[in-house]
């Protein structure tokens, strides 16, 4: 398969590999930044955010980090893989795509 045949992704899927682009984060850091990235349109649930997890770590999108924090209590954290990158990357760029299109189109209507 290639990255394409897996698009386009939910929104919020796309947002949580966006969160994990940059590093390693646990699931309340996730389910904060998706918000935020969001501008607050995005709030999900741990239902939700557990759900996508679990599918991301079946597809092989991102990997789970096991650590400890600072109480020496276990925390799990998750990453993006290489290909979970090559997705995002793929998916940034339909999205791109979409909005220059879509701009071009408003561009030449009528006001």
């Amino acid at each position: 398969m290639t990255q394409a045949d897996y698009l386009p992704l939910r929104e919020a899927t796309f947002f949580i590999l966006v969160c994990l682009a940059d590093a390693p984060k646990h699931g309340y850091a996730i389910l904060k930044e998706v918000e935020a990235l969001s501008d607050g349109r995005i709030i999900l649930s741990t239902g939700t955010l557990y759900g996508a997890i679990k599918r991301l770590l079946e597809q092989g999108w991102i990997e789970r980090l096991d650590g400890n924090d600072t109480d020496g209590r276990d925390k799990k954290s998750y990453c993006l893989t290489d290909l979970g990158r090559r997705v995002l990357k793929a998916e940034s760029n339909r999205l791109a795509h979409v909005a220059m299109l879509s701009q071009q189109v408003l561009s030449r209507g009528n006001g």
